[in-house]
């Protein structure tokens, strides 16, 4: 079913457009010269949507300020607001941005509260013309969901299902869809049984893809692929996010290939293709080690996952190293073999309060050999504790410069120093790894 057209500012999602490609800054958005600068960045990079948080209302004059400047500058790419507690800085960032994103659960621990909360925030969007994303993460469901269907796929479209019977009773059609999760198995799934649903209900709200945490570097890019990869393939997907703990303009590039890929634009490098049982031989001619990794990440990452193949063989002009490094990474993703440990890591946003860049570069660093374990840096308590679930241990901001450790949702320490947390972190990892 091709998804309706939603207006976002001068963008339009949906409806068989371009699929969009978002970033989302991760500066202090109350620091607007910063915030600015990071939007131009993002803009010159070629953007085409961007978010911003909104913690509190603070931040609200501050964004209305940062979309004035942007205006003014000449650039008009869209500016999302992410919301995720307050309904009060819902309302009240409306009439200054160009798209509202919300878990709408996270409105009151009360749902039937929640629910007339949402409400408030969809007769304003109705008044100021503007759409909502409904974004729901894996580790953020509420208990009146999850004592329903558990914390699993099916408990994230579910609950998506409800908040979308409340925009067609209302009669407010501007909606996009997400369900993230760090997880490529759990977040494809998600998708898949919620485009089911939509189906028998005669929904065609678009979705927002993204794997959420998925970390930084190499493994952060080749995790994005394989999940939003499988999507598009299906013909699900109408935008887009690579999240990665980097520079957030980092993503757009990795956003754009995945963009022209699946419209059609762009080719594999795969030259050709050996196939014996479920064991797959392929060969590239690519240009750059880039180029070869997003590739064979979208090439076989949607057979990986499916389990239509057991394993593949990859040659490259890169040396035989170099491919069996990407072989390793693809299958981890795919969650079929692992070889290392998995790091589950946020982006960071304007609510991070610490150095989460270089924290996780330090727990790769004395980590790395611990095979097995899930272990988990997060920025901040919004999605941190929830998506720790399906990790072992790991740690989430607290305020500036201090973070907690956790045991999967467990809370081990109070606020303490990085350093220290550091050192904690390391001793519980490889004492568990030893049992």
């Amino acid at each position: 079913m091709m998804s309706r057209e939603v207006k976002v500012g001068n963008t339009i999602i949906g409806g068989g457009n371009p699929i969009a490609v978002q970033t989302m800054c991760d500066t202090h958005t109350a620091d607007v010269e910063a915030t600015l600068a990071q939007c131009r960045e993002m803009a010159q990079a070629g953007a085409d949507i961007i978010r911003v948080t909104v913690p509190g209302m603070p931040e609200v004059q501050a964004v209305r300020r940062i979309k004035e400047e942007l205006l003014r500058d000449g650039i008009t790419i869209p500016l999302v607001a992410d919301i995720h507690f307050s309904s009060e800085t819902a309302l009240a960032v409306v009439p200054y941005v160009d798209k509202i994103r919300i878990n709408p659960g996270n409105f009151h621990p009360d749902h039937d509260k929640a629910r007339e909360r949402f409400k408030e925030l969809i007769e304003k969007c109705k008044v100021f013309g503007k759409p909502i994303r409904i974004g729901l993460n894996h580790g953020s469901l509420g208990r009146f969901i999850t004592e329903k269907y558990g914390n699993t796929p099916q408990a994230m479209a579910m609950a998506a299902i409800e908040w979308l019977d409340m925009c067609v009773e209302n009669a407010f059609p501007s909606v996009v869809l997400s369900l993230k999760a760090s997880n490529t198995i759990v977040m494809t799934e998600a998708y898949r049984i919620l485009a089911e649903k939509m189906a028998e209900k005669g929904y065609d709200f678009p979705f927002h893809l993204g794997v959420t945490e998925a970390g930084n570097g190499d493994s952060g890019r080749i995790k994005s692929c394989v999940g939003i990869s499988k999507l598009l393939s299906e013909g699900i997907g109408d935008t887009l996010r690579v999240s990665l703990t980097e520079d957030p303009v980092n993503e757009i590039s990795i956003g754009k290939y995945l963009a022209s890929r699946y419209s059609g634009e762009l080719k594999s490098t795969m030259k050709r293709i050996r196939i014996t049982g479920r064991e797959v031989e392929a060969f590239y001619d690519s240009p750059d080690k880039e180029r070869l990794l997003l590739d064979f990440s979208c090439d076989f990452g949607k057979r990986l996952l499916d389990k239509e193949i057991d394993s593949v063989r990859l040659h490259s002009p890169f040396g035989e190293n170099y491919d069996s490094y990407l072989e390793d990474e693809l299958m981890q993703a795919c969650r079929r073999r692992f070889y290392k440990p998995e790091y589950i890591a946020c982006p960071g946003c304007g609510r991070t309060m610490y150095d989460l860049h270089k924290a996780l570069e330090t727990v790769k660093k004395r980590t790395s050999h611990l095979k097995g374990m899930v272990i988990a840096v997060m920025g901040c308590v919004v999605n941190g504790p929830g998506e720790m679930a399906d990790a072992d241990y790991g740690i989430v901001g607290a305020s500036h410069g201090l973070v907690c450790v956790y045991e999967g949702k467990k809370r081990l320490t109070e606020a303490v120093s990085i350093e220290e947390a550091l050192d904690r972190l390391q001793s519980l990892v490889e004492h568990a790894a030893e049992k």
